[in-house]
């Protein structure tokens, strides 16, 4: 059952009376704000935050006055129900975290659940990333990539963690914190090897940092900080697939010519997802080699 407004009519201000708007918010650089989050923490009857102090920054900076609510991951049980009483009574609000969007790696996730369960609207207020930001920037594969958040904090749980992970062959990203960067790095390094890496520190920030290098190279490089401080996103590399990958992966060549063969009306985008998703290789790599099968067919003929 989709999820429809308690009102048919939107209030002067553009919200949706009993709606929970999930809106991103600066990592860094309150600038990067945008107009839309702006206007709904202007308008909307409440707002929920991981820190009320920190969002009261945020909303002094911009000359905005709203209720504030804690919502955070140790009492956002005891927040649910509240706040579903505030939207079935026809009360707006949006969640925020303290930076970023909230949910990734943030508290809301329980909240987002309960809502929708309760048949009420949902809205995202899109914006900052720290994953995507990094990701945007790493130089790796960017059609296929998995987001992990924080590894585990006890050494054997990590070490599991990241071997689950040994044959991933997407881009993956991870946050950490400076404390355990090091074991963490060192960790990775003993399961994946030296893989190519870049590590973003401060995103956004007047301290903003991207190291690019190898697990060893970046791990090398922090160890002669001292005092080390700010907000890390990791990016690793994807396994490379090679003969012995415990994936069963098809021949390109083969796959190529089937889907020539059998779907020649099919869209090359298509084609070119079908091709990345059977065979292991990146999408851009799968269209560029399509394109060439597609040459080749025609020359041929």
């Amino acid at each position: 059952m989709p999820s429809k407004p308690l009102a048919d009519s939107r209030s002067s201000t553009g919200i949706v009376p009993g709606t929970l708007y999930i809106v991103a918010t600066p990592i860094g650089n309150l600038r990067d704000i945008t107009l839309r989050a702006l206007d709904v923490l202007k308008s909307v009857d409440w707002i929920a935050a991981e820190d009320t102090r920190h969002t009261g920054i945020l909303l002094k900076t911009y000359g905005i006055s709203a209720r504030l609510i804690s919502c955070h991951e140790y009492n956002e049980n005891e927040r649910i129900d509240e706040l579903i009483v505030h939207l079935l009574s026809g009360r707006s609000v949006a969640l925020v975290s303290d930076a970023g969007t909230p949910l990734v790696s943030d508290p809301g996730f329980r909240l987002v659940r309960a809502v929708v369960s309760k048949h009420l609207p949902v809205v995202p207020i899109p914006g900052p990333c720290a994953a995507i930001a990094g990701l945007s920037i790493s130089g790796f594969p960017t059609d296929a990539f998995v987001f992990l958040g924080f590894a585990p904090k006890k050494p054997r749980e990590r070490l599991t963690f990241l071997k689950s992970l040994e044959h991933e062959s997407k881009t993956l990203i991870f946050y950490e914190s400076t404390k355990r960067i090091q074991g963490f790095l060192e960790d990775m390094a003993s399961v994946f090897g030296d893989r190519s890496a870049v590590l973003c520190r401060e995103l956004t920030k007047r301290h903003e940092e991207v190291l690019r290098g190898t697990i060893h190279s970046i791990r090398e490089d922090l160890q002669s900080r001292e005092n080390l401080k700010g907000e890390l996103t990791l990016i690793v590399a994807g396994c490379p697939l090679e003969d012995g990958t415990p994936d069963s992966r098809e021949d390109v060549d083969t796959v190529l010519k089937e889907l020539l063969l059998n779907q020649p009306n099919q869209k090359p985008g298509t084609l070119a997802k079908m091709v990345a998703h059977r065979c292991g290789v990146s999408r851009t790599d799968a269209y560029r080699l399509l394109q060439e099968a597609m040459r080749a067919k025609r020359s041929s003929t």
